[in-house]
């Protein structure tokens, strides 16, 4: 099923896939094999204004709509996991300093992050704290005219490369948010290898000791870090990663009735078998199904209707899960070829998993719907639904 997009949208749309079927989807698993995300495909995503697509234009920003920031995603998702991450952590920065950042911060950062001449990473994670954002344990404390910050982050997506970090702390009791440039003296990055999914995305955990930052580096006021500078970042992330999951099932489709269209067994193309029939029915319901809450939700998000964060944690919980579920299947069908690293359906289910996980695992999204659920149906009379 084809969404339905305006002439101007379907466009865009078009020009994405041509961009990722060109230049991404099959250099995808040498980046995944490796490791790393040459700068060349960064650049590129900038020269194209990927990178700034939803900023404001006064700042060199692309000032479109969410619903083609989510096209977008969707159509790198299906190229590369990894680079859709770091459209997603970039955007979130982007993002908070754009609805918290001071006139100043937003004059110096928005331009550079708009033209990728800087990119910039989400720093909340840390050793002893995933989903409990409230309970960070990095420390920044007053010292004259400015701040220090003291702590550990782990698991920042892109922090191998990025210029600038949206760090949470604690300050005195009040949860914060700072930009911190990476080459800050007290600023210590460690690469993390190994990871199970989105290989690419140049994870790090970072080390702050002693280190100095100016006051103005406050994004926000004191006290509002986590319920009003994360929160809003962490919207626009699950946004973004709910469209990527619609690229991952996507392509999980399409691998999957090329695979089952050639492969044969039993003298007849597995497509022939029913039960390989059944996985391909739940793909495409559920990409249809995963597709049709993100545009629901990209829709509510351009009307500034409070309604979209609800929407976007339907979204992305139902895509996220969906998506694992098709890489899972996608792997199946394959059999031991889909074990190997020479399908990238193995890259998929590794990429899927990682999505239930980020930006509110699916545990979180669960008890999120669930409380939007009970507010909005407590005490309507049955016959009023």
């Amino acid at each position: 099923m084809k969404p339905h997009l305006s002439p101007e949208q379907e466009e865009a749309r078009a020009s994405f896939r041509a961009f990722v079927d060109e230049e991404i989807a099959s250099r995808a698993d040498e980046w995944h094999r490796q490791e790393r995300t040459p700068p060349e495909i960064v650049r590129r995503l900038a020269e194209r204004g990927y990178l700034g697509w939803t900023l404001p234009t006064g700042f060199g920003g692309g000032g479109r709509h969410m619903l083609t920031l989510g096209l977008l995603a969707g159509e790198v998702g299906r190229g590369c996991s990894s680079l859709r991450s770091l459209i997603t952590v970039h955007s979130m920065v982007g993002h908070a300093i754009a609805r918290w950042g001071s006139r100043a911060q937003q004059a110096a950062w928005l331009p550079l992050l708009a033209s990728g001449a800087k990119i910039a990473a989400f720093a909340l994670s840390e050793p002893g704290v995933g989903s409990d954002a409230q309970s960070v344990e990095t420390r920044a404390r007053l010292d004259g005219d400015g701040y220090v910050l003291d702590g550990q982050k782990k698991w920042i997506t892109y922090g191998q490369v990025a210029d600038v970090f949206l760090v949470f702390a604690q300050c005195e009791g009040a949860p914060c948010a700072f930009l911190v440039e990476r080459n800050r003296p007290g600023v210590t990055i460690e690469p993390i290898t190994g990871l199970i999914g989105i290989k690419a995305s140049e994870t790090a955990a970072i080390r702050f000791t002693d280190c100095r930052i100016p006051a103005d580096a406050l994004v926000g006021r004191r006290g509002l870090g986590v319920s009003h500078v994360a929160a809003a970042a962490l919207d626009s992330g699950r946004y973004t990663v709910a469209w990527g999951c619609v690229g991952v099932l996507e392509a999980c489709l399409e691998a999957c009735v090329a695979y089952t269209s050639e492969r044969m067994q039993f003298g007849v193309p597995l497509k022939q078998h029913q039960l390989v029939r059944r996985m391909i029915t739940d793909m495409a319901t559920e990409l249809s199904a995963a597709r049709l809450l993100c545009l629901e939700a990209g829709r509510l998000r351009d009307a500034k209707d409070p309604a979209a964060i609800a929407a976007t944690s339907m979204a992305k919980y139902f895509a996220s899960t969906a998506a694992a579920r098709a890489a899972s299947n996608a792997v199946q069908i394959h059999g031991a070829n889909g074990c190997s690293s020479e399908y990238p359906v193995q890259r998929y289910l590794g990429d899927a998993k990682v999505t239930e996980i980020i930006e509110g695992s699916s545990q979180i999204q669960q008890i999120t719907i669930a409380e939007y659920a009970y507010q909005e149906y407590r005490g309507i009379p049955r016959n009023a639904r």
